[in-house]
C-alpha cells in the first residue's frame, strides 16, 4: 500500500487483502476509490454503505472511512492532492474550473449513498479505471495529459449518473445573480471583493472567475467593482448628506486623500468637481 508524499500530486495505488489494514481515518489529500472486485461495508463518516465488484466511491480531506471486508476485496485508489488539478488548470473544461472536483468530492449526496451506475456508465467507468492501471507503469504520471482526462471523465460519469437519477450536486451551478447581490453588499468592504475572497465564496477557482465574470457580463470584474464603487461614491457626494471623511470610512479608504486619489483615477475629476456639475 502507497501513501501520497510531500512532493506527490498523484498516486495510483491497487491492492488486496482480507481484512483492511488501516482503521477509521481521514487524510489531507483526496481519494477516488474503485472495487475490482469483493464485497463488504464501507464505512463513510455515520454512513454504512455495502459494497461490491464495480462500486465507487470518492473521498475528501473532510471525510473519515473504514472497510469492512466481508469478501476478499481488490481495491484501487487514485490519490491526489489540491495541487494537482490547480496545476493541470489549462487542460480543464469550464465545467470543473467553475466547481473544482476537490469541491465536488465534498458533496454529501456522495456520501449517503452507493453510487448507481447503469451498465452503459459501468461500462465506462471499468474501461476508464483499466486504462489508468495500464498507463500507471509510466514515469511522471501526475504530469501526463492522458491520465488527466482520464481521471476527470470519471466525475463526468458521476455527474451525468447523479443528474439521471435527480441529485443535485450541492453548488454544481453558479447563479449570476447571486454573484451580483454578493458584489452590491459587500462593496464598502475592499477585502470582501478581492477575487480571492469572492471566487473561495463562490468555489470557482480563482485563476478562471475573472475570465468567467467577463464572458457573463461584458466587462471586467475589476472595471466593474469600479464602475459600481465610483457611481455609489457619486452619489454620497451630491446627496450632500455625509462628509468626505465619513465617506471615505463607509468604503474602506484609508482617509479622504485615498479616497480623492482613487476618485479622479477613475473619473478624472476631483470629488469636490462632481457637486459643480
Amino acid at each position: 500500500m502507497k501513501k501520497l508524499n510531500q512532493f506527490d500530486t498523484l498516486m495510483i495505488d491497487e491492492f488486496e487483502e482480507d481484512k483492511y489494514h488501516l482503521p477509521t481515518h481521514s487524510h489531507t489529500y483526496y481519494e477516488i476509490i474503485y472495487i475490482i472486485k469483493g464485497s463488504g461495508i464501507h464505512q463513510l463518516n455515520n454512513n454504512l454503505l455495502p459494497y461490491k465488484t464495480g462500486d465507487l466511491f470518492v473521498i475528501s480531506t473532510d471525510d473519515e472511512h473504514y472497510f469492512d471486508i466481508k469478501k476478499r476485496t481488490r481495491f484501487f485508489f487514485i490519490k491526489f492532492t489540491d495541487t494537482y488539478f490547480n496545476s493541470n488548470k489549462k487542460l480543464s473544461c469550464d465545467e470543473f474550473l467553475l466547481n473544482t472536483p476537490e469541491n465536488f468530492m465534498r458533496d454529501k449526496s456522495l456520501k449517503e449513498n452507493v453510487l448507481k451506475l447503469d451498465k452503459t456508465h459501468a461500462s465506462i467507468l471499468k474501461n476508464t479505471i483499466d486504462n489508468i492501471r495500464t498507463y500507471n507503469c509510466k514515469d511522471h504520471i501526475s504530469t501526463s495529459p492522458i491520465a488527466f482526462y482520464q481521471i476527470l471523465s470519471i466525475f463526468g460519469l458521476i455527474k451525468e449518473s447523479l443528474q439521471q437519477q435527480n441529485i443535485k450536486i450541492t453548488g454544481s451551478g453558479i447563479d449570476n445573480d447571486q454573484i451580483i447581490s454578493y458584489i452590491h453588499q459587500n462593496i464598502y468592504n475592499p477585502k470582501l471583493v478581492q477575487i480571492k475572497t469572492i471566487a473561495d465564496h463562490f468555489t470557482i477557482s480563482q485563476s478562471y472567475f475573472g475570465t468567467y465574470f467577463k464572458r457573463n457580463f461584458s466587462l471586467s470584474y475589476r472595471d466593474y467593482i469600479n464602475k459600481l464603487r465610483v457611481q455609489l461614491i457619486e452619489k454620497r457626494i451630491l446627496n450632500k448628506q455625509l462628509s468626505m471623511k465619513q465617506i471615505a470610512f463607509e468604503f474602506g479608504f484609508t482617509d479622504e486623500s485615498h479616497l480623492s486619489n482613487y476618485f479622479k483615477k477613475q473619473r478624472n475629476l476631483k470629488p469636490s468637481e462632481v457637486k459643480k456639475l
